[in-house]
């Protein structure tokens, strides 16, 4: 099974600021200022890493993501100390350490959280920061239908029974991997951000940014339509007319420090 580059910028986009606080709320954790090497893991478009480069700040920022697209937006934000390469941050591995290893909203596309977070303590450097958000939502009607629609027909079929599954654990089992692996201080915390959108509908424009992508990935065009009006149809069912419609949307946000 082809498995196409399906991010779109402008539809990841549409609820920036939305997305943007739990970034600016991670950074905050990060005490190493100037920050020296950093590198963003699942950099996306860039936007973000440029941010990141100023609020450290930063000697050198590496952005890191997989996605053409996202590139294709990043390097336009390239300049003197911040630059953009591709690289699945499922196994990507850097030339020398990092000061500040970050990422946010990314590792929930990795597998095997242990065996990641040990790669990832690897990269720093002695007293280097780790800082981290992923999403926990999916046990949100938003992240559960879509698994249940992709065990339908004809989705399974030509998916041949692929559904997306995440790796994310639960909170306390983070502070105790960081302690693990011999980190000195840390702070791990489940946040839930409330979003008021206009209405269920645009529930659906959220996950087609994100989630959505992996089936658009594994679907012809017109059958990964058919997905998405029945989500849609479904997700009103389940949400009814709310306008506006809260989403509480849960995020686990952590940081860690490694001996000197």
């Amino acid at each position: 099974m082809t498995v196409r580059d399906t991010w779109n910028p402008s539809q990841y986009e549409r609820f920036r600021t939305e997305r943007e606080q739990p970034f600016h709320d991670l950074v905050a954790l990060i005490t190493k200022r100037p920050a020296g090497r950093v590198v963003d893991l699942g950099c996306g478009t860039g936007v973000l890493t440029a941010a990141l480069r100023r609020e450290l700040p930063a000697t050198e920022t590496l952005g890191v993501d997989s996605s053409d697209a996202m590139l294709e937006r990043a390097r336009t934000l390239e300049a003197d100390g911040l630059r953009f390469v591709r690289g699945d941050i499922s196994d990507w591995q850097p030339d020398a350490p990092f000061d500040v290893v970050f990422s946010n909203a990314a590792l929930q596309w990795v597998g095997d959280h242990p065996a990641l977070f040990a790669r990832l303590n690897a990269m720093l450097t002695p007293g280097g920061e780790l800082a981290v958000q992923v999403p926990a939502n999916f046990d949100h009607v938003s992240h559960t239908l879509a698994a249940d629609i992709a065990h339908e027909e004809p989705f399974a079929e030509e998916m041949h029974g692929y559904t997306r599954t995440f790796s994310v654990l639960p909170p306390e089992q983070y502070a105790t991997l960081l302690h693990e692996l011999g980190f000195v201080a840390q702070s791990v915390r489940l946040q839930v951000y409330g979003h008021v959108l206009e209405s269920p509908d645009a529930v659906v424009e959220w996950v087609r940014g994100t989630l959505l992508t992996d089936y658009e990935s594994r679907l012809p065009g017109p059958m990964y339509q058919e997905f998405v009006a029945r989500y849609r149809a479904r997700l009103h069912a389940a949400l009814g007319d709310q306008r506006p419609y809260f989403y509480p949307f849960k995020r686990i946000l952590l940081w860690g420090r490694r001996p000197v």
